[in-house]
């Protein structure tokens, strides 16, 4: 399974991203994009565009199955857990929002070794905590470089944590996937 977080300029990384993905890789691609909470949610139906897999906006407690791309719903926090996807109401103090730590933090404890982490374009230091949680757990972690970044706050913050496996273009992280699921021992 690979948890994908981003925030500002995150909808062209994803898209960029999607658009080179085999569709046939056996993973899921679970989204966590920063959601203005009071706002109906386009990225489905924007992200659907992209890939020939399907696209879903998740429900609590949703199975999660491979080769389908699953997107947070907006004003919700995440987790996964026994493969369930689980929500709950985000919090209103904005300080405490990080949804996309949320996710990888419980990605890690549910699959450990199995988990991949990729961050994306953003304003903030979001997902850096959940990134080194999966790195710790065995999983392999990306982050997008910054030259093809529209804000790089988000993935400069991972990469200094030093637990970043691969730093590159949304195009190049498709490529690596794809190459990651083709792997014998994967």
């Amino acid at each position: 399974m690979v948890g994908i977080g981003a925030s500002a300029g995150g909808l062209d990384a994803f898209r960029q991203l999607l658009s080179h993905l085999p569709t046939d890789t056996g993973m899921a691609f679970v989204l966590i994009q920063h959601l203005a909470p009071d706002h109906k949610s386009l990225l489905t139906e924007i992200l659907a565009r992209e890939t020939t897999m399907s696209v879903f906006e998740v429900r609590d407690r949703m199975a999660v199955e491979p080769n389908c791309v699953y997107v947070i719903p907006p004003n919700t926090k995440m987790t996964i857990e026994r493969g369930l996807l689980k929500l709950t109401p985000r919090e209103k103090n904005r300080a405490m929002m990080k949804p996309v730590d949320t996710f990888f933090l419980s990605l890690a404890a549910d699959l450990g070794s199995k988990a991949i982490a990729v961050v994306l374009s953003g304003g903030d230091g979001d997902g850096s905590r959940g990134l080194e949680a999966v790195k710790d757990a065995g999983g392999i972690t990306f982050a997008q470089c910054e030259a093809s970044a529209q804000v790089s706050s988000m993935p400069n913050t991972a990469v200094a944590t030093g637990h970043v496996d691969f730093i590159l273009s949304p195009q190049e992280i498709a490529t690596e996937l794809a190459n990651i699921s083709r792997h014998p021992y994967i």
